[in-house]
């Protein structure tokens, strides 16, 4: 895309705009104007917009209009920021950065800062690089935070690449990186771990912001170590103690409604009932699904929650806009319609339930009544980024059995337990019998197996271990090449053959998502880039999940968006029980832990 021009370099002719010796190259009338900096909602407000910047805000801007200037009315709706999401993975979507971005454009989303530590992982620096490079093409701004645990948690899992410092000082020099993401090892943090603060340290010397992920409910010494580690935000808070406390010392928190990620109605409350300031705390999705995007929307539908829980809607809106850009040092640039900066630009006809009929970015109109207005070249990914899927060999189903302790016909075993809507699984107990030495799925017990079957280096290792939770109650199962973070792929099924067939499946097709019920596929989805993405439409590719969600329902789960649960079993650095490559995770203790309780 044609960038715009700094402020320092459009100086002269955005004065020249605002005192009409110059025509605009639009201009907005007539609008009801959201001025976040001051909380205030002022009528009969035009916008004159030059160069993708914004030149003059106030009354009657006919002095900017020439003849080939273009008049937008906006017949006294509201002129609302475009929205900012704080924090998000792309990959979660299922599709690249431009398919991502084609389908949030219509919803008001015109700033986004993803973090993509799911291609990390699977592929390294490389694999960002291919992601910064697209995101920089885009026509609305996608800022970069270079993913910072890689692996997640050292030594409790092997991922297909490594990052460190040398890595992270180097993207630094990117020109779309913002800062660091995530820092997810956290007690590498508050344990004065080198590798880690030496990559906050490369951020901090280069200027820019610290991602934060302090996923423990203790706010003792450890967290007090985190903070004065360096991170600046938080993501990962689920009470409404958890947002007071990164507030009270000098956090922002970041409140989140992903597709399984229900935290604001929580969270909101340190605002509407504990009244604290407001502009320490940011909305984002971390996690939507494209299901999600193309049904229910973006950070729209963010803000639209935000209000339904109280808070006033300038309020929310300033949440996901200056809050945001203010934290990550971008306040000249984006986040509210002032002079100077980018003409991001929503025109709403109503506050609260936020439609969105007109969006425009850097200038340019690019979607109206929820219809793109642009086109986006599709981006291609090298072959290296398409072959990532190595099994090692053919999976049977021997290779999913678990084997009972020697001469053991009952055992005590550990579950791993979901939880619906949320991140954390709690570490739960099951009574099993052993049948021909082996250990199966207890339906009554809602209890099935889940494997993790090495993908990287084609060394044909599964690790098997049980959970409860999905409500599976026919033989079956689901594996996914998606597995928060180290990517391998985690198959849960009440069927060894089935979860062989679906392993296998995935192998053939380079990676993605299926479900198989008694031996038929219900349902898949193809994500060939990494085993993470698809390079289709985001519709086509929700058409495809949402025959994902409808195959696992008929195998029996009922969970809301069960898939997002399945998909962060493998994830070590969120409590309680997680499975990896080496083992099963104690992630309350950070350490390995038998499947079987003595």
């Amino acid at each position: 895309m044609t960038k715009i021009k700094t402020w320092q370099q459009m100086t002269q002719q955005l004065t020249a705009v605002a005192m009409g010796r110059q025509p605009a190259d639009s201009v907005i009338k007539n609008g009801r104007w959201v001025n976040v900096h001051s909380a205030e909602i002022i009528p009969n407000t035009d916008i004159a917009i030059s160069g993708g910047r914004i030149a003059y805000v106030g009354p009657n801007a006919d002095h900017a209009i020439g003849e080939k200037t273009k008049v937008i009315q906006a017949n006294d709706r509201y002129l609302i920021p475009g929205l900012c999401d704080a924090h998000m993975h792309v990959e979660s979507g299922m599709v690249t950065v431009t398919e991502f971005t084609r389908a949030v454009i219509p919803h008001g989303t015109t700033s986004m800062f993803i973090d993509p530590h799911e291609i990390a992982n699977v592929l390294g620096l490389p694999g960002v690089k291919l992601m910064h490079d697209e995101a920089d093409e885009m026509p609305i701004n996608v800022y970069v935070q270079m993913p910072s645990c890689v692996p997640s948690a050292p030594g409790l899992e092997t991922p297909g690449a490594n990052i460190g410092p040398a890595e992270v000082a180097e993207a630094m020099e990117w020109p779309n990186i913002i800062g660091l993401g995530e820092m997810m090892n956290f007690p590498g943090i508050f344990m004065g771990d080198d590798k880690m603060h030496a990559e906050v340290a490369a951020t901090m010397q280069a200027g820019k912001t610290v991602g934060g992920h302090y996923a423990s409910l203790d706010h003792g010494l450890p967290f007090h170590g985190y903070v004065a580690g360096g991170p600046a935000d938080d993501h990962e808070i689920t009470r409404v103690q958890d947002g007071i406390a990164r507030v009270r010392q000098g956090m922002k928190a970041m409140l989140r409604l992903g597709s399984a990620w229900y935290d604001v109605a929580t969270q909101i409350k340190a605002i509407t009932e504990q009244r604290l300031d407001s502009r320490n705390f940011i909305l984002c999705t971390d996690d939507s699904h494209s299901g999600t995007l193309v049904n229910d929307g973006h950070m729209n539908r963010v803000v639209r929650h935000a209000i339904a829980q109280g808070l006033p809607p300038i309020t929310a809106i300033q949440m996901a806009t200056l809050n945001t850009a203010q934290h990550f040092g971008l306040e000249r640039e984006i986040g509210s319609i002032t002079p100077g900066r980018r003409a991001d630009i929503i025109i709403s006809s109503d506050i609260a339930s936020l439609p969105i009929d007109i969006v425009i970015a850097q200038g340019e109109i690019l979607a109206e009544d929820g219809a793109l207005a642009v086109d986006l070249p599709v981006y291609s990914y090298p072959d290296f980024a398409v072959d990532t899927i190595h099994l090692g060999k053919q999976l049977g189903a021997a290779d999913f059995e678990i084997q009972a302790p020697a001469g053991k016909e009952k055992v005590v075993a550990r579950v791993i337990g979901v939880v619906e809507n949320q991140a954390p699984t709690k570490a739960l107990t099951a009574e099993l019998v052993a049948e021909n030495g082996l250990i199966s799925s207890d339906l009554d017990q809602d209890v099935c197996q889940i494997a993790l079957v090495e993908r990287h280096k084609g060394t044909g290792a599964v690790t098997n271990a049980l959970v409860s939770g999905f409500g599976y109650n026919v033989p079956c199962a689901v594996a996914s090449t998606v597995a928060h973070d180290s990517h391998h792929m985690i198959v849960v099924g009440t069927s060894r053959s089935d979860m062989a067939l679906a392993a296998n499946r995935l192998g053939e097709v380079g990676g993605g998502v299926v479900v198989i019920k008694d031996g038929e596929e219900l349902a898949l989805v193809e994500l060939p880039i990494a085993g993470l993405m698809s390079a289709e439409r985001a519709e086509i590719v929700a058409a495809k999940a949402d025959q994902m969600v409808a195959g696992m329902a008929e195998c029996g789960c009922t969970l809301n968006n069960a898939y997002m649960q399945h998909s962060l079993l493998g994830l070590v650095v969120i409590p309680e029980l997680r499975i990896s490559d080496l083992g099963l995770v104690d992630v309350t203790q950070f350490k390995f832990v038998d499947l079987f309780k003595s």
